[in-house]
């Protein structure tokens, strides 16, 4: 049964988010704020993290991020009262896979939950799939309706890594240490530099784009 871990302050959202997810098949643990998570994290495995932002002790950026320092991978809903933009951001730039605002409407909860564990599955099948376009992570090969490629590795992981999470923003330097590492003498500039190769591959793909976000990186969105 897959386990997923809900870390909101607020007890009657946090037990309604708890008996939904149950009713639809899932094993669930609630803390109340990201050091309890932290905690929580240490001594059990989760498919998946629901986290509120605004919590005492540790907020869910912070919770986030020391994640995905930690080389956690975890697929994290954010929910939140806060649906300004840069809070938004903010969340998507700590590493949160996707972002509700409340009053959460928790069938679209169920369904999200549900499309996050989908896609982090396909990631550790190492094959990746955008409409007919298929990914396929030990041959480095990306095939689709009229064409294949077998790209250079350096220029696959990185579509892979945004592919997986279509619509989520990374900054160049998280790409660039995720793909290069956090040692490499390479500069942020390759980053752009493989971006624009990848554009250029795949400039007639019907089935995905990479898209800049002037000023802070790059997302892969889904057409």
């Amino acid at each position: 049964m897959l386990k997923i871990l809900i870390a909101e302050d607020d007890r009657e959202l946090r037990q309604l988010f708890a008996h939904v997810l149950r009713k639809n098949g899932y094993q669930v643990e609630g803390v109340s704020n990201g050091q309890e998570a932290l905690d929580a994290l240490d001594n059990t495995y989760f498919d998946l993290i629901i986290s509120d932002v605004m919590m005492p002790l540790m907020d869910g950026y912070t919770l986030v991020s020391q994640l995905r320092e930690a080389g956690i991978t975890t697929p994290v809903l954010m929910v939140t009262a806060k649906d300004a933009f840069d809070d938004m951001r903010q969340g998507f730039l700590s590493g949160t896979d996707d972002y509700m605002v409340k009053p959460v409407n928790v069938n679209e909860m169920v369904l999200r939950v549900g499309a996050l564990l989908r896609r982090a599955q396909m990631i550790h099948e190492r094959r990746q799939t955008l409409g007919n376009t298929v990914m396929e992570w030990d041959s480095l090969t990306v095939t689709w309706e009229g064409g294949s490629l077998v790209l250079p590795q350096k220029e696959f992981m990185l579509l892979y890594k945004m592919a997986s999470f279509p619509g989520r923003i990374f900054t160049r330097q998280q790409l660039m240490d995720e793909i290069w590492g956090y040692e490499t003498d390479s500069d942020a500039h390759t980053v752009e530099v493989h971006v624009g190769r990848l554009r250029e591959r795949f400039r007639d793909n019907p089935d995905f784009k990479i898209v800049t976000i002037r000023g802070v990186g790059y997302k892969v969105v889904k057409l």
